[in-house]
């Protein structure tokens, strides 16, 4: 009579032929990507600095004038040799007392020592500023790295905010109309033609009239409004595939809630698409609120963004001072590039064709 053998061989070659779930084969696949990880360590600074700023550690005196007015970068060094102390010594001159047909002012001793005050506190203020910081300043003498990092904060949390209820809002119209179909898919299919038909720059400088506010919160519900199409197409797609399926036919057969089948047996199988769908809109959106700030719709005054600095810097670059265009871009760059290859890495490893 013959038993079955197990021996810590057989439990070593059951282990390595058990199935792993979609998600472990996905981070295997990712990890042997080192484009990948290279984007995604780069996505994690950026989200550490974003928090780092939120909180106060760095960046906190972003709004502080420590350098002169349009300082530049110490590689360049200052653009003369000391214009400074001429203006210092212009804010210092006293102005004398007008006398109007041998009429003298009452009130010109006083106003006197008002200016020789102001003119003190201006020449001391001066005085400490820098003339050359390391990355430049702007017009208000601000540095232009601390004003780059609280830029990032905004622009970023914009992006993930609003990328999370698109995701959010075209999961929730898909799975409606893909599950139901009927009289309820052609309602929304009617809905999502009317969305899709009108350019999306145009549709977004709509609905940014329309609000007529400007903030973060408005930026985030006017991108989050206007990008759900996307992910509604897909979606709509992957639950009319599924409804069918062996496994949703067996959940209705035991009684399961329309709602249990379209979120809890479907939706597990759907959600790399939504996933997927975010990251890509998290890029798309960043890139909308710069567009959006740059065009006078974004950020408000006293709040800044990568949006506003280069809104700013259009007119700096008139001057010659090309500084805080580049610090802006180059950031907006390496965070959209890292976020797109991790995107199209993601997407790559969560495809069920593809085997490990």
């Amino acid at each position: 009579m013959s038993t079955l053998s197990t021996t810590p061989a057989s439990l070593a070659h059951t282990a390595s032929v058990r199935s792993h779930s979609l998600w472990a084969l996905a981070w295997r696949r990712l990890r042997a990507d080192r484009v990948a990880m290279l984007s995604l360590a780069v996505v994690v600074a950026f989200l550490i600095m974003l928090l780092l700023s939120a909180t106060g550690v760095i960046a906190k005196h972003w709004n502080d004038d420590v350098g002169v007015n349009y300082a530049p970068p110490t590689l360049i060094g200052p653009d003369t040799e000391d214009d400074v102390a001429a203006s210092q010594a212009a804010a210092a001159k006293d102005t004398t007392p007008i006398d109007y047909y041998g009429v003298t002012d009452p009130l010109a001793a006083d106003m006197t020592a008002i200016h020789t005050e102001l003119a003190k506190s201006s020449v001391e203020k001066t005085r400490v500023r820098q003339t050359t910081l390391p990355f430049g300043a702007d017009k208000w003498g601000r540095d232009i790295i601390q004003k780059t990092i609280k830029g990032s904060e905004t622009s970023i949390t914009v992006g993930l905010v609003a990328a999370l209820l698109s995701v959010i809002l075209g999961t929730l119209l898909g799975a409606v109309s893909g599950y139901f179909g009927g009289w309820i898919d052609d309602a929304l299919n009617w809905f999502y033609s009317i969305f899709t038909s009108i350019p999306y720059l145009l549709l977004i400088l709509a609905v940014a009239a329309v609000l007529q506010q400007k903030g973060i919160l408005s930026i985030v519900l006017i991108l989050s409004l206007t990008g759900w199409t996307g992910t509604y197409r897909l979606i709509r797609a992957e639950y009319m595939k599924h409804k069918a399926r062996e496994y949703v036919l067996a959940a209705d057969a035991i009684g399961a809630s329309h709602m249990r089948k379209m979120f809890v047996h479907i939706f597990p199988n759907v959600s790399h698409v939504a996933l997927v769908q975010m990251s890509l809109m998290v890029v798309n959106f960043i890139k909308s609120e710069v567009i959006l700030s740059f065009l006078g719709f974004g950020v408000p005054i006293g709040v800044v963004s990568w949006g506003s600095m280069l809104n700013e810097a259009k007119n700096e670059l008139i001057l010659g001072h090309w500084w805080q265009m580049m610090a802006a871009s180059v950031a907006m760059a390496v965070l959209v590039t890292a976020f797109s290859l991790f995107t199209d890495a993601l997407r790559d490893a969560l495809d069920p064709k593809l085997k490990s």
